[in-house]
């Protein structure tokens, strides 16, 4: 087993000596601030362990959310989209925009982007795609707001904030939530919103508890234990 460094070992001592959780959210998030930082500003994850089988197809939890702190993180936006709709496009505020060129260096392995953005009418392109953009979850969706024809306020959204999510295999969820030089309050209110959104979308099909293990960590930082309870607090 690898032997954890200093900082990984006093941030433990910080979350044992505070109760060593499991926590409310609020608690949690003050936790994390009493945690050293790092010499990087790092990612506020959050890990989520759902009681669902994605391998049915109703079974599959899928979004986006828009959170009213973003992510502390500069999104890199593609636009793929036809002529008319590319000036759009990168008055928005979008990195790439184009079409032909961008697909081809894709199929040659470029992928340095965070988010693309289609338009509908060249999805027949982009759909050629799908093998090298999907086990990246960069393939556009229109469930997710990335395909549209509205492309100017999908990149603002982007930008401000919106994350898409989905469930992988196993049932875990997997997000950044925010950098380690939020605020306690920003990490809790960030959190908060995006657990609503994984509620709403419960599929009706999922049986006993849906929310089964939730923990908040730093890049570098052990996990922060949340009460699976904390779920059914936010909805009161």
């Amino acid at each position: 087993m690898a032997r954890k460094g200093k900082r990984y070992v006093n941030a433990s001592k910080i979350i044992q000596e505070a109760g060593g959780g499991p926590f409310t959210l609020q608690e949690a998030a003050n936790v994390l601030k009493q945690i050293k930082p790092a010499r990087f500003n790092e990612s506020v994850d959050l890990d989520l362990r759902l009681g669902v089988d994605p391998r049915h197809a109703d079974q599959m939890v899928r979004g986006s959310v828009a959170l009213p702190h973003g992510t502390g993180k500069e999104i890199r936006v593609l636009v793929l989209a036809s002529p008319d709709k590319q000036q759009e496009a990168k008055d928005a505020g979008a990195e790439h925009v184009g079409l032909d060129d961008y697909i081809q260096q894709i199929q040659e392995g470029w992928t340095d982007i965070d988010v693309i953005i289609a338009t509908p009418n060249v999805m027949s392109k982009v759909g050629r795609l799908g093998r090298v953009l999907g086990p990246r979850g960069l393939m556009p969706n229109p469930k997710s707001g990335t395909v549209t024809m509205d492309v100017a306020d999908a990149v603002k959204a982007v930008k401000a904030g919106k994350i898409d999510f989905r469930v992988d295999k196993q049932g875990n969820l997997h997000t950044g939530i925010g950098r380690a030089s939020f605020t306690a309050t920003q990490i809790e209110e960030n959190t908060r919103v995006f657990l609503l959104e994984v509620l709403r979308l419960r599929p009706s099909s999922a049986k006993g508890a849906y929310i089964r293990s939730i923990t908040l960590s730093t890049t570098m930082g052990p996990a922060i234990e949340i009460a699976s309870s904390e779920a059914i607090n936010i909805v009161r």
